[in-house]
């Protein structure tokens, strides 16, 4: 009889030892960033999750996480952007001169950058796409042209300030309409909401597998996952509430992050996307248009490079000839580090916001610590190269 108890344990215990490896990708960089988090929380003795902390950690890495989710469509896609850093830097330049110089109103201003960083990637995006040269030619060409016309523009000098209204986008805080004293409760309301619909959407997911038979994922998975997100998100939201609350630009963050990976799960454009990075050319034989679908790519990322330029203008309150400098390596190495492969066809827009959350806080962690700029990249560097040789090691065991 105990023989019998043991062999349905170890039976009961495969199928979860065969998803965890098969989705070890998933569940490994959300348990590094929990590691971390935690490291830096004792290394730094408390103030990584000091709120004022927490605040710049988001700010700091709002425009790469935003920059992420385009790159992260790029690198399904089966392409690469390396000129993604030049035009955020470009546009935040145009805002300047449109704003500051020119006196245009900022939110028309603002529509015209993000139409701009759509027309400069359908630009690129029509010669990947329509004439097949590779996109690393295409961006490294990008790179440097919009390098250059940010430096034409600014004519090496920053230019600025902008006005407050504008500013807000990127140091301005949500405002608390329930009126407590001392703690930002509309905040922490919209944090429990974000986590309750987190949590309904997960469900209604599940049922929907299990009405066309057995959900991949074990229900002690389904339960563990939910749990450790709803803890952190309503914890690190409580944390902001007690200080300024949320940010505006966490706001935009978020719809940013809901709407891609709508899009990139439950869309008919984004399955196709994974398609054509999985196997172009069966894609193509399937009826799929992948020309299109590359040029679309090209053209959002375009655009929301455009969004992280007037960010971190914004942010910093003016325009610079150095804004945007080596920031495509850090969205770059935030998508493969959040999962995505090389070789195209994978990868999630939550894993590559995780990515980008981790590179940040080993940032702000070693920075707090004392230690110097070229450990820093010395540790990022190998993280990276960790994270790919990982990607290459799963893919030869499979």
């Amino acid at each position: 009889m105990a023989d019998t108890t043991q062999t349905r344990a170890q039976h009961a215990q495969m199928p979860a030892m065969a998803y965890l490896r098969t989705h070890i990708r998933e569940y490994g960089i959300l348990f590094a960033l929990i590691a971390i988090m935690v490291f830096f929380t004792i290394a730094t003795d408390g103030i990584l999750l000091r709120p004022t902390n927490l605040t710049n950690l988001v700010l700091q890495n709002s425009y790469i996480v935003i920059m992420a989710v385009g790159m992260l469509m790029v690198i399904v896609c089966g392409h690469i952007d390396l000129s993604v850093g030049s035009v955020m830097g470009f546009i935040g330049a145009l805002s300047a001169v449109l704003i500051v110089q020119w006196g245009i109103p900022y939110p028309i201003a603002a529509l015209i950058c993000l139409a701009v960083g759509a027309a400069i990637g359908a630009a690129q995006g029509y010669w990947i796409a329509y004439w097949r040269i590779p996109s690393f030619i295409v961006t490294l060409a990008g790179m440097l042209v919009f390098k250059g016309m940010m430096m034409v523009l600014l004519k090496g000098q920053s230019v600025g300030p902008f006005p407050n209204e504008f500013r807000a986008l990127a140091s301005g805080f949500i405002p608390d309409v329930t009126g407590f004293d001392g703690f930002h409760m509309t905040s922490m309301l919209l944090g429990i909401l974000t986590a309750a619909i987190l949590v309904y959407v997960s469900v209604r997911s599940r049922q929907k597998e299990a009405s066309f038979g057995t959900p991949e994922e074990p229900f002690a998975f389904f339960i563990g996952r939910n749990a450790i997100v709803t803890v952190a998100i309503v914890y690190l939201t409580y944390l902001l509430a007690t200080s300024r609350g949320l940010p505006n630009v966490f706001i935009v963050m978020a719809v940013l992050i809901a709407g891609y990976s709508f899009i990139a799960r439950q869309t008919t454009i984004g399955r196709r996307i994974y398609a054509v990075g999985g196997n172009k050319n069966a894609a193509k034989l399937s009826g799929i248009n992948a020309e299109r679908l590359t040029f679309l790519t090209f053209a959002n990322m375009g655009m929301l490079a455009a969004l992280a330029g007037l960010v971190f203008a914004a942010r910093l309150n003016m325009a610079t000839p150095k804004a945007g400098e080596t920031f495509e390596l850090d969205v770059i190495a935030a998508v493969f580090i959040g999962g995505a492969s090389m070789a195209g066809g994978v990868g999630t827009v939550v894993g590559a916001v995780v990515g980008a959350f981790i590179m940040g806080v080993m940032n702000n962690g070693m920075s707090i610590m004392g230690i110097g700029i070229d450990w820093q990249q010395m540790i990022k560097g190998l993280v990276l190269l960790a994270a790919v040789v990982f990607d290459v090691y799963n893919k030869n065991k499979t």
